[in-house]
C-alpha cells in the first residue's frame, strides 16, 4: 500500500486533511528536517505531512535542509512524494492561479547540498540519471485529477530553481526565458535531485502566483502578492492533492 509523503506548507497542515493525525520527530544522518512529521491517512492512503520551511515558515530557501527532509520520508518508508510550491510564470500563457506540473527542471542554485554522496565505494559510482526527473506516472495522477476537477493547468513545464530569497533582476528574468523555462521558485531543486537518488517518485505541484520581473506591463513580483495570490488559491491545491493521493496504489 501506498505512503505518500507530502512536502508544503500553509493550508496542508489543517487537522480536517488527515484522519487519525499524529506527530512524530525524525532524526536523519544530515541533521534535522524543517518541521515534524504530521502522520495520518487520507481515504485509505497513509499520509506524512512536512513543512519545508517550518510551521511557521522561518526557514529561509537557501537553509532548508533539504537533505533531512528528503530522508526523513525515506526513514518513514514513504513511496512516492508530492510537493507543493508557489512559482512565478516565465510565459504569458500560465496566469496567476494556474497550476503547473513540471516534467523538467534547471538548477540555478549555488549553495545548497546537492547529494547525500560524500564519496564512492569502490566500483559503485553513483552517476544517478536525471533526464526525466519527475516521476511520469505521478504526474499523469495529478494532471488526471486537474482535469477531472476542471482546474486550470499546465500539463509540462521547466521550472528553473534560484537561491533567493531574493527574487530575480529583470535581466536574470529575461534570460530564464530564453533558456526556456516556464515557471520560477525557490524549493524544488535539489528536492527532486535527491528524491531520485533515493529511489523515491517525487512530482510537484506549482502555483503560479505572479510573472516574475519580465513583464514590464505588470507589477515586478513581491513577497506580499505571491502570498495573496496562493491564499486565494490554496484551496485548488488541497483539492488536487486530496483527489491525486486517492488514486494512488
Amino acid at each position: 500500500m501506498a505512503k505518500i509523503g507530502i512536502i508544503g506548507g500553509s493550508g496542508l497542515e489543517d487537522p480536517d486533511i488527515l484522519k487519525n493525525a499524529k506527530e512524530m520527530k525524525v532524526g536523519t544522518p544530515f541533521g534535522e528536517p524543517g518541521s515534524s512529521l504530521l502522520i495520518g491517512k487520507i481515504e485509505n492512503n497513509d499520509i506524512v505531512l512536512l513543512s519545508r520551511h517550518g510551521r511557521k515558515h522561518t526557514i529561509p530557501p537557501t537553509q532548508v535542509n533539504n537533505r533531512a527532509n528528503i530522508y526523513a520520508l525515506k526513514e518513514v518508508e514513504c513511496t512516492h512524494i508530492i510537493t507543493t510550491t508557489a512559482c512565478g510564470s516565465l510565459k504569458e500563457e500560465i496566469g496567476r492561479g494556474d497550476v503547473v506540473i513540471p516534467d523538467q527542471f534547471i538548477d540555478f542554485t549555488r549553495h545548497r547540498k546537492i547529494t547525500f554522496f560524500k564519496e564512492f565505494n569502490e566500483g559503485d559510482l553513483k552517476h544517478i540519471p536525471m533526464a526525466d526527473p519527475f516521476d511520469n506516472n505521478l504526474r499523469e495522477i495529478i494532471i488526471n485529477s486537474a482535469k477531472l476537477l476542471q482546474l486550470k493547468h499546465h500539463s509540462a513545464g521547466t521550472i528553473i530553481t534560484i537561491e533567493g530569497p531574493r527574487f530575480s533582476t529583470r535581466a536574470e528574468s529575461r534570460m530564464f526565458r530564453m533558456w526556456g523555462a516556464d515557471v520560477i521558485n525557490m524549493s524544488i531543486a535539489p528536492e527532486v535531485i535527491l528524491a531520485n537518488e533515493l529511489g523515491i517518485p517525487y512530482a510537484t505541484i506549482a502555483m503560479s502566483t505572479d510573472y516574475d520581473t519580465w513583464k514590464k506591463d505588470e507589477k515586478p513580483v513581491s513577497w506580499e502578492e505571491v502570498l495573496k495570490v496562493f491564499n486565494q488559491n490554496v484551496d485548488n491545491v488541497i483539492r488536487l492533492i486530496l483527489k491525486a493521493v486517492s488514486k494512488i496504489d
